[in-house]
């Protein structure tokens, strides 16, 4: 952030003598302090909802609800005296929630994209520390489906990532990772991972996890830049 000019001060104005107040005057003066003051109500009003996000969290808990989706949110796992990353694509993880959502995973992510052929998750857990958001399905979820995940995609691609998982038989999922950069892997601290689980794919559910990727896109506890996560790129 650019450092700010100061402003000299204004030069000081000579007091002019004190005249007597009549009614009017105290009642205009009653009335332009009630004006500011509802002025700055409203504008803390503006202020909460910018910084609040509008919900953030809540919103996503609220539409994932109406989409008849599972959804949660806990706090990040990896056991204690174990590294993050391990050096192994078939060592089972202890991950505390399904799809992953965060946890101990491969050193090195996938390349970024949408797969119609299964991705190891132990990789994909590595996207989601970059801060992405990852978009699952199970192996009996119609192909119809996988279009419209695809079409989700690819409206806004970058920090995105599609996979179908086995497990999921006929439902679709999304996760991500956030967390504080400056605390990741301090005291215990790794964030907190989120996961939403759904029956079907509908119009509730595609306004669901847009409110999802919305949320939590970009705010991995690696803190990765998103433009570190556009589709094609990679380790290496």
């Amino acid at each position: 952030m650019a450092k700010k000019t100061k402003t000299p001060p204004p030069p000081r104005r000579v007091q002019a003598p004190r005249t007597r107040t009549d009614g009017n005057d105290r009642r205009t003066r009653i009335l332009f302090y009630g004006a500011a003051a509802s002025g700055l109500l409203a504008l803390a009003v503006v202020l909460v909802v910018i910084f609040a996000g509008g919900g953030g969290g809540k919103d996503v808990a609220a539409l994932m609800q109406k989409a008849a989706c599972t959804f949660k949110t806990v706090d990040a796992f990896v056991p204690k005296g174990q590294p993050v990353h391990v050096e192994s694509l078939t060592k089972k993880l202890s991950w505390n929630t399904f799809p992953p959502s965060n946890g101990q995973h491969y050193p090195a992510w996938a390349v970024w994209g949408f797969y119609t052929e299964p991705v190891n998750p132990r990789m994909v857990v590595h996207n989601l520390e970059h801060g992405g958001v990852v978009l699952w399905w199970g192996p009996d979820v119609p192909q119809k489906t996988v279009e419209q995940l695809n079409e989700l995609y690819s409206d806004d691609s970058t920090g995105m990532f599609g996979t179908p998982l086995a497990g999921l038989d006929s439902k679709v999922a999304v996760s991500a990772w956030t967390g504080d950069p400056s605390r990741y892997g301090r005291d215990g601290y790794f964030g907190a991972g989120h996961v939403a689980v759904c029956p079907a794919w509908d119009s509730a559910t595609r306004k669901a996890f847009v409110a999802f990727r919305d949320t939590y896109r970009g705010d991995g506890p690696e803190g990765v830049p998103l433009s570190s996560d556009e589709p094609g790129m990679g380790p290496g």
